[in-house]
């Protein structure tokens, strides 16, 4: 064979069928498949993995050491392989302090051409003109007052570092604790939960030694005095031995007390993510920090100007104004100070240029990361990723086309094709017909998902694809399959059970809105990436239902909200579920409690004294003694960073062999685990409980995952399922749903399983809400609002609102362009 293909034999990653596959190269291939069918196994489990794994083999062990590695994929052999790049379906959580400056690193560049090129203030406030001598580290001398001083480094204009604010320690802004969401039931005695507060951090036990400090803990707290409620809020920190009562004995233990404000302000200080930090926020009132302004600097960083504006008033403006902004300024530097200035443009704009080119130039430097949508997130990874101008790279992408408005998929498609000419190869794990048919090349697994799917159905070029009567996604990419699978509602009959409105102030780029949204039907939010859906209804909606609900105050920039009787609201995301190994499918779903008291109701366990808590594989005496329930190890390998591998004792299934001598129908509770949920289903259908729970989430498409599967690591859209299956069934009157991109990673055939999913919480009396780009779900909608007309300060308003046909004749929607086809 030719050195000009990739040539894989017998791959078994996952649930692969010992496979055989020439995949060319210096072309875009496209994987396509059912969810689960092993799309993802091919692409990261043995392209990327041994692509990557064999690059770093040629480093020394020195330099591996630091470096996390893939282990050998499960193949007979490899040939041809590239070192291979991957950009991950779902980007990690963004810290507090990230901003689109920050993750896209182009603060870096403009830091350091505020300290290299600046315009610095001396401390008599007179302004001295642009030097040489700041990159020489000669000192600075003010021509006005003969001041003399050093110029600043990059790093102190940085407000993770040096140059953050004193006050707010360079977040932008103050948060203090709102003394009214301490105590919210004052009718409660200390012993039944009065604080709030300590409840939510886990001092629930602390009232035993507000006992011991003069507090009364069994009359309500209203009743309490003065003094004993200011020693729940303020008192000092001492410690005192208390008596706990628990599990049927009695504790003597030294515990220092912490009032209940000093709880959550300790908690806001040890928050390192967005997510640890909404837990904390209903107890906090935040606002912008009045000595930094929000800009997060202090102020010697702030002073210092380029072009007439500081640093703060930069990061204000969009990737798009900085980008014109920027070679004018430079241009009017001295000749001396515009050499170095050029240098750092030149790193600034190829950066700039990247990010441009998938369609963020909408975005301002300050926003802060954990606004940014999932597609936003994935598109600065990806932007990282290519913009180093590599050759010989196999670059593996995972659904690139995630929060991509068909509009904005024209950017991606000319950067994959950027990567071809520049001698690359890539492999594209997507379902987005409108980028799968600009392959040179694509392979199809399936036919289903889990241990039906492994197999290659079908492969070639595109119009041998669409021509191949086994391929599921051809008929999808020739426009000849009906997309529309449910009854939508008649547009007179669209208000019938009444409507949700909201108004809003202006939220980031958003302008002033009044969105109005039928009750008991499914809506779809949609618009060009940038035009305000997520923000809108995250920021906006969201927030503004479940404060009414929990009746708390609105959102400052909410006016008015009319919940039409909402009783209740869920968000669904595709944020990953679990943090660690020991959540697993079973644990999420509450099946491993009923198969844990199953297996307790055995007369074998009876027999070897076997209880409930014995079953537990996190604290019980039949888990696995070598991992400790976890199901795998972490080997030290001395020279090279430590790998986790499978647990060999119980093969990464958490229970020891002891739980062998306990079985039902032949399976012990560790090969329960091992099982699919669509065999599980078998096995335990004379037990109703587990029975339905197991049916419920192979309706949600789910039956090809394992019921041992770690959480963390399922897709985005697995996850969102997954949250559903306690939902689905039950009557859902005055519930409103609200789906972030639930068609994230999957194939057309899955998108009408959705849905169907969506109909029947429709059916149950629930109200829907997407927010979505998938042109195939937003035909199914009742009720459909358009957001644009473009991205970022040039969107931020409701183009169009309706029904399909509405929205398809509505020559100012962008989207009514493309539902046209």
């Amino acid at each position: 064979m030719f050195n000009d293909t990739i040539i894989i034999k017998g791959a078994r990653v996952h649930n692969l069928k010992n496979i055989d596959v020439n995949i060319p190269l210096g072309k875009i291939v496209a994987i396509a498949g059912v969810s689960g069918s092993g799309k993802s196994s091919l692409a990261l489990g043995v392209l990327y993995a041994e692509g990557s794994r064999r690059y770093l083999e040629a480093l020394s062990t020195y330099t591996r050491r630091r470096i996390t590695q893939s282990e050998k994929a499960k193949i007979d052999s490899i040939e041809h392989v590239p070192a291979a790049l991957a950009l991950h379906q779902r980007p990690n959580i963004p810290g507090i302090r990230s901003t689109f400056g920050t993750s896209t690193e182009l603060l870096n560049s403009l830091r350091l051409l505020y300290s290299r090129c600046g315009n610095y203030i001396c401390s008599n406030g007179h302004k001295l003109d642009a030097s040489i001598n700041i990159a020489l580290e000669i000192p600075l001398k003010c021509p006005e007052c003969n001041e003399e001083f050093m110029g600043l480094s990059a790093e102190e204009y940085a407000f993770n570092s040096d140059g953050a604010c004193p006050k707010c320690s360079g977040t932008g802004l103050m948060r203090d604790v709102d003394l009214t969401t301490l105590v919210p039931d004052e009718t409660k005695t200390l012993e039944e939960g009065a604080v709030n507060a300590w409840n939510m951090m886990g001092l629930s036990s602390m009232f035993y030694v507000a006992k011991e400090l003069g507090v009364r803990i069994d009359i309500p707290y209203k009743d309490l005095t003065d003094e004993e409620k200011d020693i729940i809020f303020y008192g000092e920190e001492v410690a005192k031995d208390v008596v706990i009562p628990a599990n049927g004995k009695v504790f003597e233990l030294n515990f220092k007390y912490r009032n209940a404000i000093d709880a959550v302000k300790i908690a806001l200080s040890n928050a390192k993510s967005e997510k640890g930090l909404k837990k904390i926020n209903k107890f906090l009132t935040t606002k912008t920090c009045d000595e930094c302004n929000g800009s997060r600097l202090n102020k010697r960083a702030n002073s210092t100007l380029l072009g007439g504006i500081n640093l703060e008033n930069t990061t204000k403006m969009t990737l798009e104004e900085v980008v014109e902004w920027l070679p004018k300024t430079i241009n009017k530097l001295p000749s001396d100070v515009r050499e170095i200035a050029n240098q750092i443009e030149e790193e600034f704009m190829d950066n700039a240029n990247a990010l441009l080119n998938l369609g963020l130039g909408y975005i301002s430097l300050d926003r802060p990361s954990s606004t940014l949508s999932t597609g936003e997130l994935q598109r600065v990874q990806l932007a990282r990723t290519v913009r180093n101008h590599t050759t010989g790279v196999l670059y593996v992408l995972d659904e690139p086309s995630i929060g991509l408005h068909p509009a904005n998929v024209d950017g991606l498609i000319k950067l994959l094709k950027q990567l071809i000419e520049d001698g690359n190869s890539v492999i594209l794990v997507d379902h987005d017909t409108q980028i799968l048919e600009t392959a040179d090349y694509m392979i199809e697994i399936g036919p289903k998902s889990g241990a039906g799917g492994g197999n290659i159905i079908a492969q070639g070029t595109i119009p041998e694809i669409i021509e191949n009567n086994n391929s599921q996604i051809g008929k999808y990419l020739n426009k000849t399959e009906d997309v529309i699978v449910r009854n939508k509602t008649l547009k007179e009959d669209l208000f019938e059970k009444g409507s949700i409105k909201i108004s809003t102030d202006n939220i980031h780029t958003v302008k002033p809105i009044t969105m109005e949204i039928p009750k008991g039907r499914m809506t779809v939010i949609t618009g060009v990436s940038g035009s305000g859906k997520t923000t809108s209804i995250l920021e906006g909606l969201y927030p503004a239902i479940k404060n009414t609900i929990d009746n708390t105050p609105l959102p400052s920039h909410v006016k008015s909200i009319d919940t039409c009787g909402i009783e209740k609201i869920n968000l669904i995301d595709a944020t990953p579920i679990g943090k660690n190994v020991r959540s697993t499918l079973v644990t999420y779903s509450g099946i491993l409690t009923n198969l844990r008291k199953l297996y307790a109701s055995l007369d074998e366990s009876k027999q070897h004294e076997y209880n409930l808590k014995d079953y537990s594989y996190n604290t019980g005496k039949l888990r696995c003694d070598k991992c400790n329930g976890t199901g795998q190890i972490s080997m030290d390998v001395q020279f090279l960073p430590d790998v986790e591998i499978i647990c060999p004792a119980c093969n990464g299934l958490r229970y020891s062999d002891k739980v062998d001598v306990v079985k039902y129908k032949n399976y012990s509770i560790k090969d329960v685990l091992a099982l699919t949920i669509d065999e599980a289903i078998d096995v335990f259908s004379g037990e109703s409980k587990i029975r339905n729970k197991l049916q419920i989430l192979s309706n949600l498409g789910l039956g090809y995952l394992t019921l041992g599967e770690d959480t963390p690591a399922l897709s985005g859209g697995e996850a969102q399922r997954l949250k559903l299956a306690s939902d689905i069934g039950r009557k859902q009157y005055n519930t409103l749903f609200i789906f972030d991109e639930p068609s994230i990673g999957l194939h057309p055939l899955d998108v009408k399983l959705l849905i169907n999913i969506f109909q029947k919480l429709i059916d149950n009396g629930a109200t829907v809400i997407i927010i979505e780009h998938d042109l195939d779900l937003i035909k199914n909608a009742d009720y459909i609002i358009d957001m644009g007309p473009g991205g970022g300060v040039d969107g931020g308003e409701i183009v169009a609102c309706g029904v399909l046909d509405d929205i398809i004749n509505n020559e100012s929607s962008v989207t009514g362009h493309y539902l046209s086809y």
